[in-house]
Formats: C-alpha cells, sequence, structure tokens
C-alpha cells in the first residue's frame, strides 16, 4: 500500500462551500448539509446520527488540517448552530456569510480575506466520497512537484452531472468539461487542495465577473468551479489530478441520490 506524506510549506485551511438551497430535495427541515445520514460511534459505544457534512470534515481533520471555514448563505444559522466551534469534529471552525449568490467561485473568494497566505482543502459538504485519507493524498501531490492545484478522480457514469477531466499519464489535466450531455471521460472530481497561487487567480477572475456584471445590463451568469480550474490551466497554472478511489462519489442534490447515499451507508461505513 502506498505512503502518502506531505511537507506543507503553508498552514493548510479546508473550505467548505455551503451557499446553495437544495431546491431539489427541498422542503428539509434544515439545511442540505445537516442531513442526517449513518450514524457516529460514541466513547461508550452508542450511536448518535451523523450529519453529510461531518464526513468531509473528518477526511480534513484526518489529513492533519486544524481549521476550516463554512461559506454560509444568509438563514443557513442551523449550521453554526449545530457545529459550533468544530469540537464535534476536532476541527477549529469558522463560519463566513456569502452575499453573492452566483456560484462556487463567489462563495469560495468570500474567504479570500482570511485565506490567502495559506494552503486550501475545498470539498462539497452534501457530497460523500472515499477514501478517507483524500486530502492526505491529494496535499503529498500538490507539494511533490510544481502543482497549483491538484483534484481527486473518481469514476462518474452519468457525466450530465459532473466536471468530467481529461488527463495525461503524469496526472497533469489537460480539460475540465462541465457537466457534458456526453463524454468518453471516465473521471469527474469533488474534492481539491491548492497553493496560494491558485487562491489569488481565483480572486482576480471573480473580481473580472464583477466587472463584467457591474458594466453589462444582462443577469450574472453563474460560473462553476471547475471553470475557474480550466481557465488557471489555460493560463499556464499547472492542475494535477489523482485517482483516489474506483467508486464513485454520491451527491445528496437529488432525491434519487440522497436514496443512494441513505441505501449505502447502511451497509458501508463511509
Amino acid at each position: 500500500m502506498a505512503t502518502y506524506n506531505y511537507n506543507p510549506q503553508q498552514e493548510v485551511i479546508g473550505l467548505l462551500p455551503a451557499g446553495g438551497q437544495a431546491t431539489r430535495i427541498s422542503p428539509l427541515p434544515c439545511s442540505k448539509e445537516l442531513y442526517p445520514i449513518g450514524f457516529r460511534s460514541q466513547v461508550d459505544g452508542s450511536l448518535r446520527p451523523k450529519v453529510v457534512s461531518h464526513y468531509l470534515l473528518e477526511k480534513m481533520q484526518t489529513a492533519g488540517i486544524r481549521k476550516a471555514f463554512f461559506l454560509l448563505r444568509p438563514g443557513k444559522w442551523d449550521i453554526p448552530a449545530y457545529f459550533g466551534d468544530g469540537d464535534i469534529v476536532g476541527l477549529d471552525l469558522g463560519y463566513l456569510v456569502v452575499g453573492l449568490p452566483f456560484g462556487v467561485p463567489y462563495t469560495l473568494d468570500r474567504a479570500y480575506p482570511f485565506v490567502k497566505d495559506a494552503a486550501i482543502a475545498m470539498g462539497f459538504p452534501d457530497i460523500l466520497f472515499q477514501p478517507n485519507d483524500t486530502y492526505k493524498r491529494l496535499l503529498t501531490r500538490l507539494y511533490a512537484g510544481n502543482a497549483d492545484v491538484a483534484i481527486n478522480l473518481l469514476p462518474l457514469e452519468h457525466s450530465h452531472k459532473g466536471g468530467m477531466v481529461d488527463f495525461d499519464d503524469r496526472g497533469w489535466v489537460r480539460q475540465i468539461i462541465e457537466k457534458p450531455a456526453q463524454s468518453e471521460l471516465q473521471y469527474s472530481w469533488c474534492a481539491a487542495v491548492w497553493k496560494p497561487s491558485f487562491t489569488e487567480f481565483l480572486h482576480q477572475f471573480v473580481a473580472k465577473l464583477e466587472i463584467e456584471r457591474h458594466n453589462n445590463s444582462c443577469p450574472p451568469r453563474e460560473v462553476p468551479i471547475g471553470d475557474v480550474f480550466q481557465a488557471a490551466i489555460d493560463a499556464g497554472l499547472q492542475v494535477e489530478a489523482e485517482i483516489c478511489d474506483r467508486r464513485a462519489y454520491l451527491d445528496i442534490g437529488t432525491p434519487a441520490d440522497l436514496q443512494r447515499a441513505i441505501r449505502y451507508l447502511t451497509s458501508e461505513k463511509m
């Protein structure tokens, strides 16, 4: 079995974009990120419900990450009420409110003043994936060479559900195609780590979108974060990929996928 080690030059901070409204599975009695899926064991051996975002925070904690921010739209106050200071997951947690509801790049850029000098570990708190050492593996890859970004790769049968990734034998990403109707590509991604070089690129990218929005009377366009990765590649930044598992990720964002996730976690621990 491969051993993964890394010695980051910057502090690593987790970012969890939670600005969505979960319209596809609404109404819910709580924020989507707090939907209970599976159980967690207590010291005394008893079980307690485990919310979906807990799995992502555990993976960050496993990689040695000690600090993370939830990026929230107004109204999702149940998330800080539930996780509090982060003691439940062994992390120091903070919460930032997102004012511009124009997609994940805007959401992530809200953290810029707080994380611009740190390395970033990003994941979607409504997605379940394996393995548990994903972030350790990605950080190892990030610091093993000259990569600016490292992303995980997992198989995805239905290409219209994710950002499909074209990469070479070295693991260098050539192209990310967002939700193509059809594709011969087999792998998508759902977790990423990056250096401050990409944080700055993202910040400038969003600034340009804002200039475009203010200069035009048309509604703002929502840009997926995969498109920002592609723009970074086109600009000369290096994005690398690591095949992390042979199982697809589980996104609870639709009723069908939520059912699959619940069934999966009754038979196998994520």
